[in-house]
Protein backbone atom coordinates (compact mmCIF):
# COMPACT_ATOMS: atom_id res chain seq x y z
CA UNK A 1 0.00 0.00 0.00
CA UNK A 2 2.88 2.16 0.62
CA UNK A 3 3.85 2.18 -2.97
CA UNK A 4 0.22 4.08 -3.53
CA UNK A 5 0.36 6.75 -1.19
CA UNK A 6 2.03 10.01 -2.41
CA UNK A 7 2.41 8.57 -6.39
CA UNK A 8 0.47 10.34 -7.91
CA UNK A 9 0.37 14.49 -8.28
CA UNK A 10 -3.23 16.01 -8.89
CA UNK A 11 -3.24 16.80 -12.75
CA UNK A 12 -4.82 19.90 -13.76
CA UNK A 13 -7.62 20.11 -16.34
CA UNK A 14 -5.62 21.43 -19.02
CA UNK A 15 -4.00 17.69 -18.96
CA UNK A 16 -6.71 15.57 -20.49
CA UNK A 17 -9.53 18.52 -21.72
CA UNK A 18 -10.50 19.37 -25.58
CA UNK A 19 -13.00 22.54 -25.23
CA UNK A 20 -14.41 25.12 -23.43
CA UNK A 21 -17.50 27.40 -22.98
CA UNK A 22 -18.78 30.13 -22.41
CA UNK A 23 -21.37 31.02 -19.39
CA UNK A 24 -22.41 33.92 -17.29
CA UNK A 25 -22.57 33.49 -13.07
CA UNK A 26 -25.45 35.14 -11.49
CA UNK A 27 -23.95 38.43 -11.81
CA UNK A 28 -23.94 38.17 -15.71
CA UNK A 29 -20.35 38.16 -15.74
CA UNK A 30 -18.53 36.18 -18.64
CA UNK A 31 -17.43 33.36 -17.45
CA UNK A 32 -14.92 30.43 -19.44
CA UNK A 33 -15.45 26.72 -17.95
CA UNK A 34 -13.83 23.42 -19.15
CA UNK A 35 -16.15 21.14 -20.77
CA UNK A 36 -14.99 17.20 -19.36
CA UNK A 37 -16.23 14.16 -20.46
CA UNK A 38 -17.11 12.19 -17.11
CA UNK A 39 -17.38 8.70 -16.61
CA UNK A 40 -19.60 8.15 -13.52
CA UNK A 41 -19.16 4.61 -11.94
CA UNK A 42 -21.31 3.14 -9.86
CA UNK A 43 -21.85 -0.87 -8.87
CA UNK A 44 -25.76 -0.06 -8.97
CA UNK A 45 -26.99 -1.46 -12.43
CA UNK A 46 -29.59 1.03 -14.03
CA UNK A 47 -33.07 0.87 -12.79
CA UNK A 48 -31.82 -0.32 -10.16
CA UNK A 49 -33.26 1.72 -6.88
CA UNK A 50 -30.64 1.95 -4.63
CA UNK A 51 -29.01 4.24 -2.97
CA UNK A 52 -25.69 4.10 -5.22
CA UNK A 53 -27.81 4.62 -8.25
CA UNK A 54 -29.99 7.24 -7.14
CA UNK A 55 -26.99 9.15 -6.33
CA UNK A 56 -25.09 8.23 -9.46
CA UNK A 57 -28.03 9.71 -11.40
CA UNK A 58 -28.83 13.07 -9.53
CA UNK A 59 -24.84 13.71 -9.86
CA UNK A 60 -25.08 13.25 -13.69
CA UNK A 61 -27.79 15.60 -14.07
CA UNK A 62 -26.20 18.16 -11.60
CA UNK A 63 -23.17 17.63 -13.44
CA UNK A 64 -24.67 18.37 -17.06
CA UNK A 65 -26.55 21.30 -15.55
CA UNK A 66 -22.45 22.57 -15.60
CA UNK A 67 -21.83 22.26 -19.17
CA UNK A 68 -19.94 18.42 -18.71
CA UNK A 69 -20.81 15.35 -20.69
CA UNK A 70 -21.92 12.23 -18.12
CA UNK A 71 -21.45 8.92 -18.86
CA UNK A 72 -22.86 6.29 -16.16
CA UNK A 73 -21.56 2.77 -16.25
CA UNK A 74 -21.14 -0.06 -13.44
CA UNK A 75 -17.57 -0.95 -14.78
CA UNK A 76 -15.02 1.40 -16.37
CA UNK A 77 -13.70 -0.76 -20.19
CA UNK A 78 -11.24 1.93 -21.46
CA UNK A 79 -13.92 4.61 -22.51
CA UNK A 80 -11.64 7.98 -23.43
CA UNK A 81 -12.75 10.33 -20.22
CA UNK A 82 -11.30 13.09 -19.06
CA UNK A 83 -12.04 12.32 -15.46
CA UNK A 84 -13.59 9.68 -13.22
CA UNK A 85 -16.00 9.84 -10.35
CA UNK A 86 -15.89 6.68 -8.72
CA UNK A 87 -18.57 5.73 -6.34
CA UNK A 88 -18.07 3.28 -3.77
CA UNK A 89 -14.07 2.61 -2.74
CA UNK A 90 -14.02 -0.73 -2.79
CA UNK A 91 -16.99 -1.95 -4.76
CA UNK A 92 -15.71 -0.05 -7.98
CA UNK A 93 -12.09 -0.91 -6.78
CA UNK A 94 -11.04 -2.18 -10.42
CA UNK A 95 -12.44 0.61 -12.13
CA UNK A 96 -10.65 2.79 -10.13
CA UNK A 97 -7.23 1.07 -10.51
CA UNK A 98 -7.66 0.37 -14.41
CA UNK A 99 -8.22 4.45 -15.19
CA UNK A 100 -5.53 5.59 -12.71
CA UNK A 101 -3.30 2.48 -14.91
CA UNK A 102 -4.10 4.14 -18.34
CA UNK A 103 -4.65 7.60 -17.48
CA UNK A 104 -2.48 8.58 -14.38
CA UNK A 105 -2.71 11.99 -15.58
CA UNK A 106 -6.02 12.48 -15.53
CA UNK A 107 -8.34 13.36 -12.26
CA UNK A 108 -9.70 10.72 -10.52
CA UNK A 109 -12.29 11.54 -7.97
CA UNK A 110 -13.38 8.58 -5.60
CA UNK A 111 -16.74 8.89 -3.29
CA UNK A 112 -16.59 7.36 0.18
CA UNK A 113 -19.40 5.44 1.22
CA UNK A 114 -20.62 4.34 4.54
CA UNK A 115 -19.95 0.81 4.22
CA UNK A 116 -16.52 2.00 2.42
CA UNK A 117 -16.08 3.85 5.75
CA UNK A 118 -17.27 1.50 8.25
CA UNK A 119 -16.86 -1.74 6.79
CA UNK A 120 -14.62 -2.52 3.74
CA UNK A 121 -11.92 0.31 5.12
CA UNK A 122 -11.44 -2.90 8.00
CA UNK A 123 -12.48 -5.95 6.29
CA UNK A 124 -11.15 -5.37 3.11
CA UNK A 125 -8.03 -2.53 3.39
CA UNK A 126 -5.81 -3.66 0.30
CA UNK A 127 -8.27 -2.51 -2.21
CA UNK A 128 -10.41 -0.05 -0.15
CA UNK A 129 -7.35 2.03 0.49
CA UNK A 130 -5.54 1.59 -2.55
CA UNK A 131 -8.22 3.30 -4.71
CA UNK A 132 -8.30 6.06 -1.48
CA UNK A 133 -4.59 6.46 -2.17
CA UNK A 134 -5.28 6.73 -6.09
CA UNK A 135 -7.74 9.73 -6.12
CA UNK A 136 -6.77 12.59 -6.27
CA UNK A 137 -9.87 13.98 -4.70
CA UNK A 138 -12.08 12.13 -2.14
CA UNK A 139 -16.28 12.87 -1.83
CA UNK A 140 -17.85 12.50 1.15
CA UNK A 141 -21.19 12.95 2.67
CA UNK A 142 -21.17 14.06 5.73
CA UNK A 143 -18.99 16.56 8.21
CA UNK A 144 -17.33 13.43 9.87
CA UNK A 145 -16.22 11.66 7.31
CA UNK A 146 -13.00 12.51 7.20
CA UNK A 147 -12.38 10.24 10.38
CA UNK A 148 -12.64 7.05 8.54
CA UNK A 149 -9.44 7.67 6.90
CA UNK A 150 -5.48 7.15 6.95
CA UNK A 151 -4.65 10.37 7.93
CA UNK A 152 -2.41 11.06 5.18
CA UNK A 153 -5.67 10.88 2.63
CA UNK A 154 -7.55 13.07 4.89
CA UNK A 155 -6.60 16.27 2.95
CA UNK A 156 -8.37 14.90 0.30
CA UNK A 157 -11.71 14.82 1.08
CA UNK A 158 -14.73 17.28 0.47
CA UNK A 159 -17.84 17.10 1.90
CA UNK A 160 -20.49 17.41 -0.85
CA UNK A 161 -23.97 17.37 0.70
CA UNK A 162 -26.81 15.24 -0.65
CA UNK A 163 -29.79 17.57 -1.96
CA UNK A 164 -33.27 17.09 -2.25
CA UNK A 165 -36.52 18.74 -3.43
CA UNK A 166 -39.24 20.11 -1.95
CA UNK A 167 -42.44 17.80 -1.65
CA UNK A 168 -44.83 20.39 -0.92
CA UNK A 169 -47.25 21.43 1.72
CA UNK A 170 -47.16 19.13 4.78
CA UNK A 171 -50.78 17.34 6.21
CA UNK A 172 -49.29 15.24 8.17
CA UNK A 173 -52.27 12.22 9.67
CA UNK A 174 -54.61 13.53 12.56
CA UNK A 175 -55.94 9.67 13.57
CA UNK A 176 -52.55 8.76 14.07
CA UNK A 177 -48.89 9.45 14.88
CA UNK A 178 -47.41 8.05 11.66
CA UNK A 179 -43.47 7.34 11.81
CA UNK A 180 -41.86 6.71 9.17
CA UNK A 181 -38.64 4.25 8.38
CA UNK A 182 -37.24 4.57 5.38
CA UNK A 183 -34.51 2.16 3.91
CA UNK A 184 -34.01 -1.59 2.78
CA UNK A 185 -34.19 -4.55 5.04
CA UNK A 186 -30.46 -4.87 5.39
CA UNK A 187 -28.07 -5.61 8.39
CA UNK A 188 -26.30 -2.86 8.21
CA UNK A 189 -29.72 -1.02 8.10
CA UNK A 190 -31.10 -2.67 11.74
CA UNK A 191 -34.56 -2.30 10.02
CA UNK A 192 -36.53 -3.99 12.66
CA UNK A 193 -35.20 -2.06 15.44
CA UNK A 194 -38.07 0.40 15.66
CA UNK A 195 -40.60 -2.27 15.54
CA UNK A 196 -38.85 -3.97 18.84
CA UNK A 197 -38.88 0.01 20.32
CA UNK A 198 -42.74 0.55 18.84
CA UNK A 199 -43.76 -3.11 20.79
CA UNK A 200 -42.78 -1.11 23.98
CA UNK A 201 -45.07 1.70 23.88
CA UNK A 202 -48.04 1.83 26.17
CA UNK A 203 -51.49 1.28 24.96
CA UNK A 204 -52.56 4.78 24.48
CA UNK A 205 -50.18 5.93 22.19
CA UNK A 206 -51.33 6.90 18.66
CA UNK A 207 -48.02 5.50 16.62
CA UNK A 208 -48.09 3.53 13.96
CA UNK A 209 -44.98 2.90 11.98
CA UNK A 210 -44.75 2.43 8.81
CA UNK A 211 -41.31 0.98 6.95
CA UNK A 212 -40.60 1.20 3.36
CA UNK A 213 -37.91 -0.58 1.50
CA UNK A 214 -36.76 -3.69 0.09
CA UNK A 215 -35.90 -6.69 1.99
CA UNK A 216 -32.19 -7.81 0.30
CA UNK A 217 -33.25 -11.81 1.27
CA UNK A 218 -36.40 -14.02 1.05
CA UNK A 219 -35.21 -14.10 5.13
CA UNK A 220 -35.72 -10.06 5.77
CA UNK A 221 -39.23 -10.10 3.94
CA UNK A 222 -40.15 -13.01 6.45
CA UNK A 223 -39.17 -11.56 9.91
CA UNK A 224 -40.80 -8.33 8.54
CA UNK A 225 -44.33 -10.31 7.95
CA UNK A 226 -43.75 -12.06 10.81
CA UNK A 227 -43.70 -8.91 12.82
CA UNK A 228 -46.98 -7.60 11.60
CA UNK A 229 -48.55 -10.47 12.56
CA UNK A 230 -47.31 -10.13 15.98
CA UNK A 231 -46.77 -6.15 16.20
CA UNK A 232 -50.05 -3.96 15.26
CA UNK A 233 -48.08 -0.60 15.06
CA UNK A 234 -45.85 -2.21 12.58
CA UNK A 235 -46.58 -2.10 8.64
CA UNK A 236 -43.61 -3.22 6.19
CA UNK A 237 -45.12 -1.53 2.66
CA UNK A 238 -41.88 -3.18 0.79
CA UNK A 239 -40.20 -0.77 -1.69
CA UNK A 240 -42.44 1.62 -3.15
CA UNK A 241 -41.67 4.00 -6.52
CA UNK A 242 -40.05 7.46 -5.07
CA UNK A 243 -43.18 9.96 -6.19
CA UNK A 244 -44.94 8.01 -2.99
CA UNK A 245 -42.34 7.98 -0.87
CA UNK A 246 -42.58 11.92 -1.69
CA UNK A 247 -45.98 11.69 -0.65
CA UNK A 248 -45.06 10.03 2.57
CA UNK A 249 -42.87 12.73 3.77
CA UNK A 250 -46.19 14.90 3.46
CA UNK A 251 -48.25 13.53 5.77
CA UNK A 252 -45.86 11.29 8.27
CA UNK A 253 -44.58 13.11 11.55
CA UNK A 254 -41.42 11.80 11.80
CA UNK A 255 -38.30 9.89 10.53
CA UNK A 256 -36.47 7.50 11.72
CA UNK A 257 -32.76 6.31 10.52
CA UNK A 258 -31.88 3.17 12.83
CA UNK A 259 -28.85 2.38 10.91
CA UNK A 260 -25.81 0.90 12.32
CA UNK A 261 -23.44 2.39 10.01
CA UNK A 262 -24.38 5.53 7.24
CA UNK A 263 -22.13 7.64 4.61
CA UNK A 264 -24.53 10.05 4.60
CA UNK A 265 -28.07 8.91 4.49
CA UNK A 266 -30.15 10.79 1.47
CA UNK A 267 -33.27 9.85 3.89
CA UNK A 268 -32.03 12.45 6.28
CA UNK A 269 -31.60 15.38 3.24
CA UNK A 270 -35.01 14.34 1.98
CA UNK A 271 -36.86 14.63 5.59
CA UNK A 272 -35.16 17.92 6.19
CA UNK A 273 -36.23 19.89 3.16
CA UNK A 274 -39.28 18.53 3.60
CA UNK A 275 -39.50 19.83 7.45
CA UNK A 276 -40.01 16.63 8.78
CA UNK A 277 -38.15 15.76 11.91
CA UNK A 278 -35.62 13.11 12.57
CA UNK A 279 -35.18 10.20 15.26
CA UNK A 280 -31.38 8.58 14.34
CA UNK A 281 -28.93 6.35 15.66
CA UNK A 282 -26.14 7.85 16.98
CA UNK A 283 -23.56 7.38 14.45
CA UNK A 284 -20.90 9.40 12.99
CA UNK A 285 -23.14 9.38 9.46
CA UNK A 286 -26.02 11.24 10.93
CA UNK A 287 -24.58 13.19 13.57
CA UNK A 288 -22.46 14.57 10.89
CA UNK A 289 -25.35 15.70 9.15
CA UNK A 290 -27.98 16.86 11.98
CA UNK A 291 -24.93 18.15 14.22
CA UNK A 292 -23.85 17.04 17.57
CA UNK A 293 -26.16 19.49 19.30
CA UNK A 294 -29.14 17.71 17.87
CA UNK A 295 -31.82 16.36 20.22
CA UNK A 296 -33.04 13.19 18.49
CA UNK A 297 -30.45 10.88 18.79
CA UNK A 298 -30.39 7.53 20.89
CA UNK A 299 -27.69 5.04 21.00
CA UNK A 300 -27.11 2.27 17.91
CA UNK A 301 -29.38 -1.02 18.41
CA UNK A 302 -31.06 0.53 21.47
CA UNK A 303 -34.71 -0.63 21.18
CA UNK A 304 -35.65 0.88 24.84
CA UNK A 305 -34.22 4.46 24.10
CA UNK A 306 -35.78 4.55 20.96
CA UNK A 307 -39.07 3.96 22.17
CA UNK A 308 -38.77 6.62 24.91
CA UNK A 309 -37.82 8.94 22.39
CA UNK A 310 -40.81 8.16 20.40
CA UNK A 311 -43.08 8.69 23.19
CA UNK A 312 -42.04 11.98 24.19
CA UNK A 313 -41.65 13.05 20.67
CA UNK A 314 -45.37 12.18 20.30
CA UNK A 315 -46.74 13.69 23.75
CA UNK A 316 -44.21 16.22 23.84
CA UNK A 317 -45.36 19.09 21.72
CA UNK A 318 -42.60 21.52 22.48
CA UNK A 319 -40.35 19.22 22.23
CA UNK A 320 -41.35 17.75 18.22
CA UNK A 321 -41.19 21.51 17.79
CA UNK A 322 -37.55 22.06 18.38
CA UNK A 323 -36.97 18.90 16.44
CA UNK A 324 -38.59 19.93 13.68
CA UNK A 325 -37.12 23.71 13.56
CA UNK A 326 -33.77 22.55 14.11
CA UNK A 327 -34.27 19.99 10.41
CA UNK A 328 -35.98 23.39 9.02
CA UNK A 329 -33.15 25.61 10.16
CA UNK A 330 -30.37 23.20 8.10
CA UNK A 331 -32.42 23.26 4.58
CA UNK A 332 -30.55 25.23 2.70
CA UNK A 333 -27.60 22.46 3.33
CA UNK A 334 -29.41 20.27 1.08
CA UNK A 335 -30.65 22.13 -2.04
CA UNK A 336 -29.58 21.32 -5.63
CA UNK A 337 -28.10 24.56 -5.90
CA UNK A 338 -25.82 24.12 -3.03
CA UNK A 339 -24.88 20.24 -4.09
CA UNK A 340 -24.50 21.54 -7.70
CA UNK A 341 -22.12 24.23 -6.13
CA UNK A 342 -20.26 21.55 -4.25
CA UNK A 343 -19.84 19.83 -7.21
CA UNK A 344 -18.20 23.30 -9.13
CA UNK A 345 -16.04 24.08 -6.39
CA UNK A 346 -14.45 20.71 -6.55
CA UNK A 347 -13.89 20.78 -10.43
CA UNK A 348 -12.23 23.76 -10.27
CA UNK A 349 -9.67 22.20 -7.96
CA UNK A 350 -8.96 18.93 -10.41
Amino acid sequence: MEDYLNSRHCPTLNSCCHHTQLVYDENHYQLQIVVMRIILITPAPPRSRAGNRATASRWALLLRTLGHSVEIATDYNDENADLMIALHAWRSADSIQRFAELHPHRPLIVAITGTDAYRFIHSHPEPTLRSISLAHHLVGLHDLIANTLPPDQRHKMHVIYQSAEPVGPRNPYKRFFHVSVMGHLRAEKDPLRPALAVRKLPAYSRIQLHHYGKAHTPEWAEQARAEMLINPRYHWHAEIPHFQIRQVYQRTHVLVLPSRMEGGANVISEAIVAGVPVIASAIEGSVGLLGNDYAGYFPVEDEHALSALLLQVESEPDFYHRLEQSCIAKQALFTPDNEREGWRRLLLKC
